[in-house]
């Protein structure tokens, strides 16, 4: 089993928490991950028909069956446990009493975030990042932000960015041949539109979901337009709402929220929308990674593919700094905006081109004026060979460095 960079916060949360949730999509190694911690005996799955009738049954019964750290997978099945595990909390509050897992953002019910406010920890395990797979703990971002870049990286040739970002991270097909694991893709996709969706909703209508996922997939790494998007799937833009939210709390999207909102007009206040895996889309596009560098929808991609590597990084930092996206009304940008704890701040764009000149960085330049004193960094990530400084605090650095330092 490949290790999971998660492992060592889900043990701290366990350590000092009562209950922890592990959220994530399905198939990325929740239920993997939650029993390498507990006995088999302490392991509960509500995708079990019996287990699910009776934690439906009685709640409270189900959550008070042991004194040792409990694992409940699929949480988002049976709501009405959390309210018994609340009360069975309040009663005992020794740390790390229940492991949680759920294939949906539950957070996003309000009266699930009010009854476990100050018992319990989220964290979030997305698909394998390039580190995960290639048995590596990656350090990029701590690396830029101090400013102390070691050598030049592995070079990375156009294809094997491609044949990455096609891969994608799920577990279970990450070693597949293409066509079979886009194939499983596509149907995973399908599987979460029919069963999990509806698990977590009333709405009646939901025919047009599949041609709506299918449309964002075409729209990865680029701002949300929600007006032009219900135009072009003849979804009201009320029902839209609803949808995104609910591609969302399944991941399948991920938004990425603009930064500076408090910067009035000086910035676009948009977010992005990306796709929490860059394999589904490219599986939904029917694009094979010999065609990616070939076709407009390649940068965006890479660029998703890139911001999502950020994301799972993130997951496990001790800091939990914030990624965002700046944008003006003038057009400059900036692909990711990290933000960290005590408030500085690091650029990093990403370019599929193999040379990066002097105007590139115009973003970047606009970003530092704008953050002032709080500004760290500023980064291109691109196809090239070597790391090249591009005058104070700005820099080329070859792609791979995301995987590697």
């Amino acid at each position: 089993m490949l290790r999971r960079g998660i492992e060592g916060p889900l043990k701290a949360a366990l350590s000092d928490t009562p209950v922890v949730l592990l959220t994530g999509a399905r198939q990325v190694g929740k239920s993997t991950l939650a029993q390498t911690l507990v006995p088999e005996d302490r392991y509960y799955t509500l995708d079990d028909t019996t287990l699910l009738a009776a934690a439906q049954a009685d709640p409270t019964a189900f959550v008070s069956r042991h004194e040792r750290t409990v694992v409940i997978d699929e949480i988002q099945r049976v709501p009405e446990l959390l309210l018994a595990i609340k009360a069975s909390v309040d009663r005992d509050r020794r740390p790390g009493r229940f492991l949680l897992t759920g294939s949906a953002k539950i957070q996003f019910v309000p009266r699930v975030a009010e009854s476990l406010v100050g018992r319990m920890e989220i964290l979030t395990l997305w698909p394998f990042s390039q580190g995960e797979i290639l048995g590596r703990r990656e350090g990029f971002l701590d690396t830029i932000r101090r400013k102390r870049l070691p050598g030049n990286p592995t070079p990375v040739p156009i294809d094997e960015v491609a044949e990455r970002v096609v891969r994608g991270g799920y577990p279970a097909v990450h070693t597949w041949a293409e066509r079979r694991r886009a194939a499983w893709l596509r149907s995973y996709v399908t599987g979460v539109l029919e069963r999990d969706i509806r698990e977590l909703t009333t709405i009646e209508a939901l025919a047009a979901l599949p041609r709506l996922v299918a449309l964002l997939a075409t729209r990865v790494a680029t701002l949300v337009n929600l007006a032009d998007i219900s135009r072009s799937v003849g979804i009201p833009h009320t029902t839209l709402q609803r949808y995104m939210a609910l591609l969302e709390r399944t991941f399948l999207v991920h938004p990425l929220p603009a930064w500076g909102m408090k910067l009035g007009s000086r910035v676009v206040k948009a977010g992005k929308l990306l796709f929490a895996d860059t394999g589904l889309a490219a599986a939904l596009l029917h694009l094979g990674a010999a065609r990616v560098p070939k076709e407009p929808i390649g940068g965006p991609l890479l660029e998703n593919f890139v911001i999502m590597e950020l994301h799972k990084q993130v997951s496990w930092h001790e800091e939990q700094p914030q990624l965002y996206h700046f944008r003006t009304p003038k057009g400059l940008e900036v692909d990711v905006v990290v933000e960290g704890e005590a408030g500085e701040i690091l650029g990093i764009e990403v370019t599929q081109s193999q040379t990066v000149r002097g105007e590139d960085f115009r973003g970047l330049h606009e970003l530092a004026k704008l953050a002032g004193r709080r500004f760290r960094i500023g980064v291109i990530l691109y196809l090239g060979r070597k790391v090249v400084p591009f005058g104070h605090n700005l820099y080329a650095v070859p792609m791979a460095a995301l995987w590697e330092w």
